[in-house]
């Protein structure tokens, strides 16, 4: 992940969008085996959506709109932990550290996501 504890973006957008890129580019770094490839999709999908559905919710047409977008992004985020736990489980350790920051940034994403939805009611 090209960002650093200290460094992560305050405007959530552009924050999902990194996630997004960086869990792309960790996966480019995989062995192509056919389990790899399987999870490598889900994870692409899941983390690039965390972001589109948070942009969404920017947009909503209301209170209820905003909060189902919400609740998609953070389990999109929770999607994305898990298929990311998944890859650093079924490979050798030259993946993990990469990969724990991912994960550790899916679960922070799901932390925040959950704080929004709790202020929002």
């Amino acid at each position: 992940m090209n960002q650093t504890p200290n460094t992560k973006p305050y405007d959530l957008e552009e924050r999902t969008f990194l996630f997004a890129k960086d869990v792309a580019l960790f996966i480019k770094t995989l062995p192509n085996t056919i389990s790899n490839i399987e999870y490598s999709r889900q994870v692409v999908r899941s983390s690039g959506s965390v972001g589109a559905n948070y942009i969404e919710a920017n947009e909503a047409l209301g209170k209820k709109d905003f909060a189902m977008r919400i609740r998609i992004s953070r389990k999109e985020a929770k999607e994305s932990a898990y298929w990311l736990r998944l890859i650093i489980s079924t490979n050798d350790d030259g993946c993990a550290e990469e990969g724990k920051k991912l994960l550790d940034e899916g679960v922070e994403l799901k932390k925040i996501f959950s704080a929004i939805l709790e202020r929002s009611k």
